[in-house]
């Protein structure tokens, strides 16, 4: 272990506990792992939300009636 881990006390819903584990067993990982390369996956995914965020923060808000309405008038739904 790392000299830079902590530790942290997370509770999963059992069935959830349950995959975890057997996935852990399938793929030779620890459950940490898993758990560690998931919270990673979620922070660089928001990461990418943001950026995309920032990009996008010039362009004119659009109301979802307003949008719904056109995509009827272009025959969308």
């Amino acid at each position: 272990m790392s000299i830079y881990t902590k530790r942290a006390t997370v509770y999963f819903d059992p069935a959830m506990h349950h995959a975890l584990q057997h996935k852990a067993l399938e793929t030779s990982r620890s459950v940490s792992d898993l758990v560690n390369d998931a919270v990673h996956y979620a922070l660089v995914e928001d990461t990418e939300d943001l950026a995309a965020f920032e990009e996008r923060v010039s362009e004119p808000l659009v109301s979802y009636e307003t949008l719904l309405k056109e995509l009827k008038a272009n025959g969308r739904l």
